[in-house]
């Protein structure tokens, strides 16, 4: 294993170098796993299905691990290249060993704690996880069966292969050995099914809410159609009797003067007069 253009001397690199070197003087039966020549932080990884009654028990299959730049103190990265029917191929799948969930993930897990706990959680169920698929029994059976012959184009071997190669080099004290997950990765991966029902459960209470609404919006209407009630009338207030003032009694004057009709006829009658009289002399 080559570590060239790598600074072997930091704490990362070291990490990734030691874990490659136990994987390898320490194989296990079940998996197997190392980085690529040409970069430290991606490896390839084969693992056998887990055992029967699992669906996966004849099936042998191959993926990709990505180490971000801050590894350990951050988790890896996880895709399946061979088709499982629980996993989709070539996309980063969801577990408390992954980058999805860095919270959940401890600098003293490894690539074989993880790989120790991917094929232990292969017969759990999807329930929405990213990555996850449903699939019937027979369609994963079918795809065990045809996984071992599946190639890798950067490992230029089949898993059965791959697997075989890693079972010679196994001691029979290592085929014997049975690495259990831990258990806090355990409960860390109960916990993560935990919220995806949770999450589930809030998704179908939101549908029943939505269906309802209908019904509440149109009796709020018809709430808000209603004339407002008449405010209450108030409350009556005593009184007190006032006497009413008398009448008042009103005068009337009459003008003494004349109107002025008939003063005026009165000077057009002395005019007449006069004019008839001067008419009389003057003939």
């Amino acid at each position: 294993m080559a570590a060239r253009g790598f600074n072997t001397k930091t704490p990362t690199i070291k990490r990734i170098l030691k874990e490659a070197s136990e994987l390898s003087t320490h194989p296990s039966p079940d998996f197997t796993a190392a980085p690529l020549d040409a970069n430290l932080f991606e490896w390839h990884f084969t693992l056998r299905g887990p055992p029967a009654p699992s669906p996966y028990a004849a099936g042998i299959y191959h993926g990709r691990i990505v180490l971000p730049a801050t590894y350990p103190l951050k988790p890896p990265n996880f895709r399946f290249l061979t088709p499982t029917g629980r996993f989709e191929v070539n996309r980063e799948i969801c577990l408390s060993i992954s980058g999805h969930h860095e919270e959940t993930w401890q600098p003293a897990w490894g690539i074989r704690t993880a790989l120790v706990a991917i094929r232990s959680f292969m017969d759990s169920e999807a329930k929405g996880q990213v990555g996850g698929l449903e699939c019937d029994r027979g369609v994963r059976e079918r795809m065990a069966l045809d996984s071992g012959a599946w190639r890798c184009p950067s490992c230029a071997k089949s898993n059965a292969e791959i697997l075989r190669e890693n079972e010679e080099a196994c001691t029979e004290e290592e085929e014997g050995r049975e690495e259990a997950v831990p258990e806090e990765l355990r409960l860390a991966y109960r916990e993560d099914l935990g919220g995806e029902k949770e999450k589930e459960k809030a998704e179908r209470g939101a549908g029943v809410d939505a269906a309802s609404a209908p019904a509440s919006s149109s009796s709020s209407s018809a709430q808000a159609s209603r004339p407002p009630p008449p405010p209450p009338a108030p409350a009556p207030q005593p009184t007190r009797t006032i006497p009413a003032a008398p009448p008042l009694i009103q005068q009337q004057t009459q003008n003494p003067a004349a109107p002025q009709w008939l003063d005026t006829a009165i000077y057009g009658v002395v005019a007449a007069l006069l004019f008839m009289v001067l008419k009389k002399f003057a003939s």
